[in-house]
């Protein structure tokens, strides 16, 4: 930097402190898609049960290589123990089914008739498939009944990749603007006035909306559409519950929010303005974990020395092959400098959040010992 201002150094990020802390409940890694959210959930977990938490991590990544790299063929929504665990604490994973996570939410909170006839109905299996920030809600919503089941001491969530980090934090409030929405209010209306008759009570107002919605949506659709409101009309309530739990739960001192990133700029901004948004709503922040950070077994020698070097013995033909490794690490050391950069910028932005620093593998983790690896760099001091 030019500027002659001092670089300022980040606090480092004692994950295992946190893991080992029994008050610390909740891990939640966020930030942007691609960024390694998932394997550092995992890895935090299998780090956590090896020193003795029970622990499950609940992802929501669809990805095999996830269950692969525990042993498993595969996972869904029902925890899933993971025997390989070395130490006395135990680990279960379980990727997020968001339709069943739905469904279970019907049969646990309606008399069997009424579950039934919202779990048929056609807009049902629509809304509860590809509803915009479906999967943040369920998420959360399962975050909340594995708390609450009280099963383990340890909870780990790798929230769900989105174009914005934000969309897992602003689920609960998203569902209650929908049900509270002017539109369901009004196809509540009928069901809530006697079903069929109440059409012949309701305003005038009322028809012509009725009549504008089924042009655009057909009468079978909006007949689909009132039915599931009428029906899930006694539900609302604890929905909105629930999720205003979830989120109080979040704010509380037991629940650590780690921000995962990349050092690029989109990635790093992210993270940032994540951070920003975590103090915003009073979220517990941990710190950020920097992934797939580029450094070089030389770092005394730089860019421009290496590249001078390997001209030279270009221009006097000798040595290709350390010509060419020279150049190789010059790229590598110009590259570990722009990450720097980008580190720099989210620093002296934020100075009091703690970072750790994971290099970058050579090759994808598959098993347990490339968690077990991954954890031990997320812990380096």
């Amino acid at each position: 930097m030019t500027s002659g201002k001092r670089a300022v150094k980040a606090p480092q990020l004692d994950l295992d402190a946190i893991l080992d802390d029994p008050n610390t409940r909740i891990v939640v890694c966020c930030g942007s898609g691609g960024v390694g959210k998932t394997t550092t959930a995992a890895a935090l977990g299998l780090r956590a049960a090896e020193r003795g938490r029970n622990v499950v991590v609940l992802t929501v990544d669809p990805a095999r290589r996830l269950a692969q790299s525990m042993g498993l063929n595969s996972l869904d929504n029902t925890p899933r123990r993971i025997t390989e665990v070395d130490g006395d604490g135990q680990l279960h994973a379980m990727m997020l089914d968001m339709k069943r996570t739905f469904d279970e939410i019907i049969e646990a909170h309606a008399d069997p008739e009424r579950a039934q006839q919202i779990l048929t109905n056609p807009f049902y299996q629509s809304l509860s498939s590809s509803f915009s920030g479906t999967q943040e809600y369920m998420a959360m919503e399962k975050l909340g009944q594995l708390r609450r089941s009280g099963d383990w001491d340890l909870i780990i969530v790798d929230t769900p990749p989105s174009r914005s980090a934000l969309d897992f934090l602003d689920a609960p409030e998203r569902l209650g603007r929908f049900l509270d929405g002017r539109l369901i209010r009004i196809l509540m209306a009928p069901a809530k006035a006697g079903g069929r008759s109440a059409f012949k009570i309701l305003n005038a107002g009322f028809g012509l909306i009725a009549g504008a919605l089924t042009k655009v949506l057909g009468a079978q659709v909006l007949k689909d559409i009132q039915t599931f409101v009428g029906a899930l009309d006694a539900l609302f309530g604890g929905f909105r519950q629930r999720a205003e739990q979830t989120y109080r739960l979040l704010q509380q001192p037991g629940t650590a929010f780690v921000v995962v990133a990349t050092p690029e700029r989109d990635a790093m901004r992210e993270a940032s303005y994540f951070v920003e948004r975590l103090a915003e709503e009073r979220m517990p922040l941990a710190g950020l974990v920097v992934n797939r950070v580029h450094r070089s077994p030389a770092p005394a020698l730089s860019a421009a020395r290496s590249t001078a070097a390997a001209e030279d013995l270009e221009s006097r033909g000798e040595h290709e092959l350390t010509a060419a490794v020279l150049r190789l690490h010059a790229g590598r050391m110009q590259l570990a400098a722009r990450e720097h950069r980008e580190q720099e910028h989210f620093t002296s932005a934020h100075p009091t959040v703690p970072i750790s620093q994971v290099p970058a593998m050579s090759e994808d983790v598959h098993d347990l010992a490339g968690l077990r690896q991954i954890g031990e760099l997320l812990t380096a001091r």
